[in-house]
C-alpha cells in the first residue's frame, strides 16, 4: 500500500480535492475522471448518510448549495433546521432522503461567483455513492496505468450516530463489498473527529488514518463527551498532543495557515514521532489564499499562489490537497 510507510516524502502526494472542484462541481464523476486525468495520486471524497444507509459523497450532509434540492417543489417540505456539530443550520439534510430520491438531484458548484467555468457543468450529474467512486477510482487506475489512491473523510460522524446512523459499519460494508478494505489498493481515512477513526481501525480496516486538524476550536466528538475540558485542535498538534497521537493515528491533516505561521514546527515534530503531516487545501484563487499572497483583482482572479504554496512546500510536508490538480501536480512535482 503506497501511504503505510510514515516517513518523509520527497514530494508531497497531490490528493485531488473532492476531484478537481477548480473545472467540475465537486464530487461529480466529471471531477474525479478529470483529477485523475491530471494526474493525482489519489482522490478525496467525503460520505455522508442517507435515511435507509446509503453513503454518499457530499462536502456536508446539507445539499442545498451542491444540488438544486431548493428548487425541487416535491421536496419543499424537506427543509429544517438542526444542530449539526453544534451549529444552527437551516437546509435541507441526506439523512431526510432516500437514495432514490437523492439519485434525482442534479448537482451544481457551490462557489460560482468564483468559479463560473465550474458553474457552466451546473445541472448536468447526478450525485454518487461511495461504491460508485471506488469503483471509479479502480477503473481509473488501469486507465492510466498507475495506482491511484482514495482519501476517505467521514464527515460529521457523531451527528450520525446521534441519529441512528452510526457510520463505520457502513463504511467497513461498502469498503469489503469494493474491495477497498484488505490493503491491496492504497486507502487512507480521515476525520476531524477521531472516535469514528478508532471504531474503523478496530473493524480491522487496512488503511493509513489521518486525523484532521482544524486551525481553531476542539472536536466535536470529544467536545460533547468532554465539554470544555477537550483538547483544542490547536494543541493537538503541540509536541505533548502529538505524543498521545503515537499509536493511534499514522499522521494530521492541518489547515494550512497552520504551515504559513512564521516558526511552525508541526511538520519536524510530527515527523520526529513517526506520523505524517498532509494539508489542506491549495488553491490558487485570491479569495483562499493567505493576504500576503493575494494579487490585484477579485476574489476569482489568481494571486500569487507558487509563492504560498512554495512555503508549504518547504515545510516538509507529506501530502497536499488542491483543487486544481493539473497546478498542483505540476507544481508540487517539480
Amino acid at each position: 500500500m503506497i501511504y503505510a510507510e510514515n516517513v518523509p516524502r520527497k514530494s508531497p502526494l497531490v490528493i485531488g480535492h473532492r476531484g478537481a472542484p477548480g473545472y467540475r462541481p465537486e464530487h461529480t464523476r466529471s471531477s474525479y475522471e478529470l483529477a485523475m486525468a491530471m494526474g493525482v495520486d489519489a482522490v478525496e471524497p467525503d460520505v455522508v448518510a442517507t435515511s435507509d444507509g446509503v453513503l454518499v459523497v457530499r462536502h456536508e450532509n446539507e445539499i442545498s448549495g451542491t444540488t438544486d434540492v431548493a428548487e425541487r417543489p416535491e421536496f419543499e417540505d424537506r427543509q429544517t433546521t438542526k444542530s449539526v456539530d453544534g451549529h444552527r443550520i437551516t437546509g435541507w439534510f441526506t439523512e431526510d432522503f432516500t437514495w432514490a430520491e437523492l439519485e434525482t438531484l442534479r448537482c451544481r458548484e457551490r462557489l460560482p461567483e468564483v468559479r463560473g467555468t465550474s458553474a457552466s457543468f451546473d445541472g448536468q450529474q447526478r450525485m454518487l455513492r461511495l461504491t460508485e467512486v471506488l469503483d471509479l477510482v479502480r477503473a481509473g487506475s488501469l486507465e492510466h496505468g498507475r495506482e491511484i489512491g482514495v482519501v476517505l473523510e467521514v464527515k460529521h460522524a457523531t451527528h450520525f450516530a446521534g441519529i441512528g446512523l452510526d457510520l463505520a459499519p457502513l463504511i467497513e460494508r461498502d469498503l469489503r463489498a469494493s474491495g477497498w478494505a484488505d490493503g491491496a489498493l492504497p486507502l487512507v481515512i480521515e476525520s476531524f473527529e477521531s472516535t469514528v477513526l478508532g471504531q474503523l481501525r478496530e473493524r480491522r480496516i487496512a488503511a493509513s488514518y489521518i486525523y484532521l486538524i482544524e486551525a481553531t476550536g476542539r472536536p466535536h466528538d470529544l467536545f460533547s463527551v468532554h465539554g470544555r475540558a477537550a483538547r483544542t485542535y490547536r494543541s493537538t498538534v503541540s509536541p505533548e498532543g502529538l505524543d498521545e497521537l503515537i499509536g493511534r493515528v499514522d499522521g494530521v491533516s492541518v489547515n494550512k495557515r497552520m504551515l504559513l505561521s512564521r516558526g511552525s514546527r508541526i511538520v519536524p515534530d510530527a515527523h520526529a514521532r513517526g506520523l505524517r503531516v498532509f494539508t489542506w487545501t491549495c488553491r490558487p484563487e485570491n479569495a483562499f489564499l493567505a493576504s500576503d499572497y493575494r494579487s490585484a483583482g477579485g476574489p476569482a482572479e489568481f494571486g500569487h499562489y507558487e509563492e504560498e504554496w512554495a512555503v508549504i512546500a518547504d515545510s516538509g510536508v507529506d501530502g497536499v490537497f488542491v483543487d486544481h490538480p493539473d497546478l498542483g501536480v505540476e507544481f508540487f512535482r517539480r
